[in-house]
């Protein structure tokens, strides 16, 4: 059995979705199990801390995401079985990072506790997720050609939430990777503007990127990020400008698969975008 948290988030619901096509047992933990609308196959759980038993009994591999790790959950789980915890961290945490960044502060704390938790442990860390282009929803929906946006010429190299699924999977089902850290990207880098472009490739439209002086943005073009978070974001994309992002070959190298470009990722998601 694998205890998945944060089974319906983008990468959570994809690792179910594949551990249960590959024959395994999965108990998804959510906060709300009557909304999580996961596969019937799947044992749900609500994600109750203060019922260790009812989370861990049978599981010996748990999935995490950051916001989920506490010292009094590991030790829970350890107790009551399970000995591998897999952890979406983040490509922030890194030699020479900003570690008073609160993305940073988050999953660095998170891979500390689970260090301490004394269970085996594999630490995945990738950088932009391409779901982050799912900020452009609302006004793609609202059917104009133009999208607003902070720093055209942002770069990074996207990277598509099954393919860290995929990843999960192999880590999670496959000896060796206990004590690894895994970085993980999408396989090219693409500016910010060029992912809109894409998406409107992708929609049959032509969309134009109008890029917005940062001091006027606000959570109508962030509307995913809160906005305690919204300076520090920024600021972040800022230093993106022209710099050639990360780009590794984990994908390939643990899965068989290279990891998908942006396209694909906006091919998959067109119904996301549609009104």
């Amino acid at each position: 059995m694998i205890a998945v948290t944060g089974a319906t988030g983008n990468v959570g619901r994809a690792l179910v979705d594949r551990l249960l096509a590959a024959g395994q047992p999965v108990r998804a933990l959510t906060r709300d199990p009557r909304r999580a609308a996961l596969p019937a196959r799947a044992e749900v759980v609500e994600l109750r801390p203060d019922d260790p038993a009812a989370l861990f009994t049978g599981a010996t591999k748990l999935f995490l995401y950051a916001q989920a790790v506490t010292a009094p959950l590991l030790a829970a789980a350890r107790e009551h079985g399970v000995r591998h915890a897999v952890l979406l961290s983040s490509g922030i945490v890194k030699e020479g990072a900003d570690e008073t960044h609160p993305i940073h502060v988050m999953h660095a704390t998170a891979e500390q506790h689970i260090r301490d938790s004394g269970l085996a442990w594999t630490f995945l860390r990738p950088n932009a997720f391409a779901t982050n282009a799912l900020q452009y929803v609302p006004q793609i929906r609202a059917g104009g050609d133009t999208v607003r946006g902070v720093y055209a010429e942002g770069l990074s190299a996207p990277i598509h939430e099954d393919d860290i699924a995929a990843v999960a999977e192999r880590v999670l089902l496959d000896d060796g990777h206990e004590g690894a850290v895994h970085r993980l990207t999408g396989p090219a880098a693409i500016s910010n503007a060029g992912q809109v472009a894409v998406i409107g490739d992708a929609l049959g439209r032509k969309l134009a990127f109008a890029e917005v002086d940062p001091a006027e943005a606000g959570p109508e073009l962030f509307p995913y990020v809160p906005p305690q978070m919204l300076d520090r974001l920024l600021k972040t994309v800022a230093e993106t400008v022209g710099v050639p992002p990360e780009i590794t070959g984990t994908v390939a190298e643990i899965t068989g698969t290279p990891a998908r470009a942006f396209d694909r990722w906006a091919r998959d998601h067109t119904a996301d975008f549609r009104a």
